[in-house]
């Protein structure tokens, strides 16, 4: 058995133990402002503040419909915290237009506020995943409380808004061909928010949804009846145990494989439904398979944070894989040739800095 001693007269680096204590202080404290600007932007008190200019708690409250206690509370931690200018008098608050353009529903696909619920949503399952920790066998999916309103909220922003002029031109001549007819698929499509985009664009060609999650199909096909889209059908099943040979001009995953149980099975069952000519999209997690060159990712602890209480940890849940979203582009790229795709192109696109894009055919 082996015994570790620490011992009490090590010398210690006093410039290094000043350091980590001023960061656990600052990660204390963002961890607080991230959950008061998912409050903020969920009862909309930071797109009430973007309007009044200069404005007391009382007149902000009036004008969110909310408690003015409640708002004097969050005015103190986003004043303290620096998202709100303060009055001398302290009487008078005011969200500076240049933070207005980054945490507001009017500066979408840019309000970072949205991605601050992922905080909250990933928190509520800290019980259940410490528990994952020692026996290893994941968190299911219908754990997640408030799971598909942030995924959706984060899909209008990162995909659905930058479909046409952005993601789409990714891949050679496939808007002539779906502006003329063609099929495409996505896997892993969740709401379907993508997939409908998609749809409006290219009334000629037909759409087809694949999600595990029945809630998340529901939801899909509510949302293409009250749109009026009919060129398009959602399928609840899974996709390790979906192909349809030579089938589909486009297949799409956003941020999806790495979920899955099975994704070397599912990779390959894209590859097998594309037609011969046809191309793979795949959007996910910007990385590189090894932790010493994640340092250098903008927000490399966030996407292991959510590996760690999300992506690794549904997968589990279900006997997988456990990719996790810090899966990496080596990893992706061996996975994907496995699969069978002998051209596998990796792009970046300056609107979306946590995802890479792979263009992929046979």
């Amino acid at each position: 058995m082996l015994e570790q001693t620490v011992t009490t007269d090590q010398a210690l680096d006093a410039g290094r133990s000043e350091a980590i204590t001023q960061k656990m202080i600052d990660v204390i404290n963002h961890a607080g402002l991230a959950l008061m600007l998912s409050l903020g932007h969920r009862t909309g008190l930071l797109d009430a503040m973007a309007q009044l200019n200069w404005t007391e708690s009382r007149e902000l409250a009036r004008a969110a419909g909310l408690n003015e206690r409640y708002v004097r509370e969050w005015l103190g931690c986003m004043s303290t915290g620096g998202i709100v200018d303060i009055s001398p008098d302290g009487k008078r608050y005011r969200l500076p237009p240049e933070h207005a353009a980054v945490l507001t529903r009017a500066a979408s696909p840019n309000n970072m506020a949205t991605t601050a619920q992922w905080i909250a949503v990933l928190g509520s399952v800290e019980d259940h995943v410490t528990e994952a920790f020692r026996h290893g066998r994941g968190v299911p999916y219908d754990a997640y409380h408030g799971f598909n309103r942030v995924m959706s909220e984060e899909s209008l922003q990162t995909t659905v808004a930058g479909l046409e002029p952005h993601i789409l031109p990714l891949v050679p001549d496939v808007q002539r061909k779906l502006a003329a007819g063609g099929r495409v698929a996505d896997v892993g499509c969740g709401a379907g928010l993508a997939l409908l985009e998609m749809a409006r664009l290219y009334p000629r060609s037909h759409f087809t949804g694949i999600d595990f999650l029945e809630d998340s199909i529901a939801l899909a096909r509510a949302e293409a009846a009250r749109r009026g889209i009919t060129n398009v059908q959602f399928q609840a099943r899974d996709a390790a145990q979906w192909r349809e040979p030579n089938t589909y001009d486009l297949i799409t995953t956003f941020d999806a494989v790495h979920d899955q149980a099975s994704p070397a099975t599912v990779l390959e069952n894209i590859a097998v439904s594309l037609k011969p000519n046809g191309t793979y999209l795949m959007q996910d997690i910007a990385g590189t398979s090894h932790h010493h060159s994640d340092r250098e990712l903008p927000l490399g602890p966030f996407t292991y944070a959510v590996s760690t209480m999300h992506c690794m940890s549904v997968s589990l849940a279900y006997n997988g894989a456990g990719l996790g979203a810090a899966w990496g582009k080596e990893t992706a790229q061996r996975m994907l040739r496995e699969a069978g795709f002998n051209e596998v192109t990796l792009k970046q696109l300056p609107h979306d800095v946590i995802n890479y894009y792979y263009i992929c055919r046979k």
